[in-house]
């Protein structure tokens, strides 16, 4: 395995528009990592993308085929959540690493099942929360958790797009939608800034007239943590581009804006305001965050130490996800059970690799732009 190379060979399990867009051009910036194969059901996809990258296509029925073929140590998988574990299960089965997009699964208990994969194959499995290796966000969740902005007592987000009815992600129910897509990151965010998990959880959706999405098109999320802590966000698939954060502590506060995104020039950014009225910016670098995720992965695999985005990581957003949609059906404040997260960010894990340059929304092949 890994040859002299010393690198680890992926296959990119799903030629949609984040593959194309931002996984397969930044693992060219790792030292570590390189891709050796495609696999999608799209006929263009499997000429055009795979000639682009010189990659060996298979179909998604020959998935099998692939994970016995020796050709791969890893997998990174990017389909629609639906499918989530149906293609890391019997990867991490047999021996194959798996960098799994977010959100892990369509449910709890598909999360649980990709878990014990894991346990059963002994391969590892990383959650693809690229914003865990951008300097920034590392930044601000380290200071945080050290005390620097004092007691944190609130956290607000919004993180909005306008998403085109025809992109397929506008049919395909609550798990397919906002929450789930865009949720995924401020949840994230507040539960790494506290450093704690959300005791109880209520949400109230709306859906917007004459839009043809089956589902909540806009969410409002409030979070309830032990300490009277508490955070909201609110995150749309039809409104105008919004994204960021404020935190506030007893020290300070910190408003970062962008905060989610990606993208050669994406600089994530946070001013820091002190209870004396203090004022400082924190601008970073643009970074390549798909390229960074993969080559920390591609570390842990060739020094075999556990990733930190792990399965649990990925399982404690799950909890949150699922009982996001319950109160959305029932109109109830869900509550959680305890729990602890047994791995946090660290300073460490902040890498500095170049951003690579994007395709085009032209230039990629057989995609129906996510953006109206």
């Amino acid at each position: 395995m890994f040859g002299l190379t010393k690198k680890v060979r992926y296959a990119v399990v799903g030629g949609g528009q984040i593959s194309q867009q931002a996984f397969m051009p930044g693992i060219a910036r790792t030292n570590n990592s390189e891709m050796t194969a495609l696999v999608t059901g799209d006929p263009v996809k499997a000429d055009k993308l795979a000639k682009l990258y010189k990659l060996k296509a298979y179909s998604y029925e020959q998935y099998g085929e692939l994970l016995a073929s020796g050709e791969i140590d890893a997998v990174y998988i990017a389909t629609p959540n639906f499918l989530h574990m149906q293609y890391a299960v019997p990867a991490l089965e047999a021996g194959i690493h798996v960098l799994l997009e977010k959100p892990m699964a369509s449910s709890v208990a598909e999360a649980e099942q990709i878990i014990a994969a894991e346990k059963k194959g002994g391969a590892k499995l990383m959650i693809a929360y690229r914003l865990h290796h951008e300097p920034g966000t590392v930044e601000m969740i380290t200071r945080a958790r050290a005390g620097e902005f004092g007691d944190l007592r609130a956290f607000s987000s919004t993180f909005m797009q306008n998403v085109r009815e025809e992109n397929s992600r506008g049919h395909n129910g609550y798990w397919g939608g906002p929450v789930p897509d865009m949720g995924t990151y401020p949840l994230n965010a507040v539960r790494n800034l506290f450093g704690q998990e959300p005791i109880a959880v209520h949400a109230v959706g709306t859906k917007t007239s004459g839009r043809r999405f089956n589902f909540h098109d806009t969410v409002a999320v409030t979070l309830k943590f032990a300490d009277d802590r508490i955070a909201q966000f609110t995150v749309s698939y039809a409104t105008a581009s919004s994204e960021g954060f404020e935190l506030v502590g007893t020290k300070a506060s910190i408003h970062a804006a962008p905060a989610f995104m990606f993208g050669p020039t994406t600089s994530i950014t946070y001013v820091e305001r002190t209870a004396d009225g203090k004022e400082k910016t924190h601008a970073f670098d643009p970074v390549e965050q798909f390229g960074n995720e993969t080559q920390y992965f591609s570390n842990c695999i060739l020094n075999d130490r556990h990733p930190e985005a792990d399965g649990q990581e990925g399982l404690f957003d799950m909890r949150v996800l699922a009982a996001v949609e319950r109160s959305l059906e029932t109109g109830e404040t869900v509550t959680l059970e305890p729990a602890t997260r047994t791995r946090h960010v660290t300073a460490d894990q902040a890498l500095k690799l170049k951003p690579a340059k994007e395709p085009s929304e032209d230039a990629m092949i057989s995609i129906i732009p996510q953006s109206a």
